[in-house]
């Protein structure tokens, strides 16, 4: 019973303390920031069976049901986006943000895994799924478009892959087990890493030395055109796969029409050779070059597993977030909506997003369900004494 108490007065103290510095508003804004949309991890249920017969792990939700979301996960999505509406009569809208591109498993086969790493645009690889798995991704790319059109769904940058190119390419030379079996199978999930400390397999910018950030430039600026020619427009909004993120790269998002990053309430920021700082960060405007830094203080991932009841769990986050006069930036992840390897993730997902949905405008009916685009204007048109 104490433990239980002390718990719940932390989790208590948590939700306050982080809602505590930054933009204020008086508009009760809600916004859902989804990251890993448009990046392939696991191809199918016949992919991940063959992985686990190769002995490799799922060391979590994501190698066990994260796949590039298919037409029915599309489809019963936004059924629930556009099932609840704010006090303006709009429905629910996500901010996917998405990869550009993916691995062109082809190229590597044919070259016989020896020329590298190769990427294709979005558009190609479902272009590809439809051909292969037509019953699960024929239309989807369709549907994409649609949900953009719509007001739906509003896509941002998230990188051009979802994966850490040395890694990638120290791993396919030296033809590790992980990582032959998983391109082999279409996926590239449950890679097992223990070379760099500082470098997670799916953190696409992180880096062991200072000197590695040199290529990253031109991955972030290829990364951006490819989502211009994918989406149709410009990114102006960016989060880190992984969160990890030298800040001597925010020039070249600034120079390519980034005009937020969103970043963690605290990380550590490594800055190569094994040393990192300790940073804390708050949604504010740059009042001098009106740049937007957002941090998302709500998280809502109701397929994970954590003893929590997950609706009531975020209520808590965004009443906290209300209190102290700051939009609710709600987190979570695609992971959460797949239903290609088993239809019951999904529905868990969507099931506990319609409750959360509902009541939110039950509790709060002057709430208005926004975008990250719309509130990162709305930040640099805010010329009060909140933006920093």
């Amino acid at each position: 019973m104490f433990l239980a108490m002390m718990l719940k007065t932390s989790r208590v103290l948590a939700n306050n303390l982080k809602n505590l510095l930054g933009w204020n508003t008086r508009k009760k804004l809600i916004l859902f920031v989804v990251d890993d949309y448009g990046t392939v991890r696991l191809h199918s249920k016949a992919a991940r069976e063959q992985l686990d017969q190769a002995g490799l792990p799922m060391d979590s939700r994501f190698d066990t049901y994260d796949t590039l979301e298919t037409r029915e996960d599309l489809q019963a999505l936004y059924e629930v986006l556009n099932s609840v509406k704010d006090q303006n009569g709009k429905g629910a809208v996500f901010t996917p943000y998405a990869l550009s591109c993916n691995i062109n498993f082809e190229r590597l086969s044919q070259d016989g895994y020896l020329s590298g790493y190769h990427y294709e645009h979005l558009p190609t690889t479902y272009k590809k799924l439809s051909a292969l798995q037509p019953s699960a991704y024929e239309g989807t790319w369709e549907l994409w478009r649609e949900g953009i059109a719509k007001g739906l769904i509003a896509p941002q940058f998230h990188g051009r892959e979802h994966l850490n190119l040395k890694v990638f390419e120290e791993k396919l030379q030296r033809r590790d087990h992980d990582i032959m079996t998983a391109l082999k199978n279409r996926s590239y999930t449950s890679i097992q890493q223990t070379d760099y400390p500082s470098i997670g397999w799916t953190s696409a910018f992180s880096f062991a030395q200072a000197e590695e950030l040199k290529r990253f430039p031109e991955v972030i600026k290829s990364g951006l055109d490819a989502f211009a020619t994918v989406f149709g427009y410009r990114a102006t909004a960016f989060t880190p796969p992984a969160q990890q993120f030298h800040p001597s790269l925010h020039a070249v998002l600034w120079e390519n029409g980034v005009q937020a990053i969103d970043r963690p309430l605290t990380y550590k920021q490594h800055l190569g050779d094994g040393q990192y700082k300790r940073v804390v960060s708050q949604t504010h405007c740059n009042k001098k070059t009106e740049k937007v830094t957002l941090v998302r203080n709500v998280v809502f991932e109701p397929t994970e597993e954590r003893g929590v009841d997950w609706v009531a769990f975020t209520l808590k986050q965004i009443e906290a977030a209300f209190r102290w006069h700051k939009p609710a930036i709600i987190s979570s992840h695609r992971v959460n909506f797949c239903g290609h390897i088993d239809p019951d993730n999904r529905k868990k997902g969507l099931s506990a997003l319609h409750g959360l949905l509902q009541k939110i405008v039950s509790r709060w009916p002057d709430v208005e369900f926004i975008s990250v685009a719309e509130l990162v204007k709305l930040m640099q048109e805010d010329k009060g004494v909140h933006s920093i």
